[in-house]
């Protein structure tokens, strides 16, 4: 899709939504002795969620499956009110996201990896895909993020969203005076 058609969608958003599997993580499991399971995230990607927060656009993570890992994380970035987890029917909580927030197919953007994405990807206003996402997944999206999950794709989403909505700069000095302000006085 040509720059300033994506541009023009991206302004519409009201709303951003992620998988987690293979978009906020690389899509690893790593299962210890005792059955606990461990993901690595992407502090580029929290730092990239700071900033959406600070434009006043929710984020809403779906997840195809129920993780210990993903909702301490979550917890940490302030999402867990925003977490759905264990539902491979992504499409119905979709449903149930749209009722939430009071928005419109065009004023979603998704981003996923996997089959089970496309259901929700054929819907939303703005699918976008990560860099290790399937042949499937990838043609369906209107950008393909130049990161893998897990390596800050979802910071290169944010940062997309927040300059085609010229907004950017705005939240970045909000999240810097917030981060910084008890270090002025």
């Amino acid at each position: 899709m040509e720059l300033e058609k994506l541009k023009e969608k991206l302004k519409k958003v009201k709303v951003l939504i992620t998988d987690v599997d293979g978009v906020l993580t690389d899509g690893s499991l790593y299962i210890g002795n005792g059955g606990n399971e461990f993901k690595r995230f992407n502090v580029l990607d929290g730092a990239g969620i700071a900033l959406l927060k600070a434009a006043d656009i929710p984020l809403v993570v779906l997840s195809g499956r129920y993780s210990e890992a993903t909702v301490a994380r979550m917890r940490e970035l302030g999402l867990e009110e925003n977490l759905y987890q264990d539902g491979l029917a992504k499409i119905e909580t979709y449903g149930k996201i749209k009722k939430r927030f009071n928005v419109d197919d065009e004023e979603v953007l998704y981003v996923g990896d996997d089959l089970v994405d496309l259901p929700v990807l054929k819907r939303v206003g703005v699918p976008v895909a990560v860099d290790n996402a399937c042949g499937e997944v990838k043609s369906r999206a209107v950008y393909v993020t130049s990161r893998k999950g897990g390596e800050g794709a979802l910071r290169e989403v944010i940062e997309l969203l927040l300059n085609a909505k010229g907004i950017f700069n705005k939240a970045f000095e909000k999240v810097t005076r917030d981060t910084y302000k008890d270090c002025n006085q």
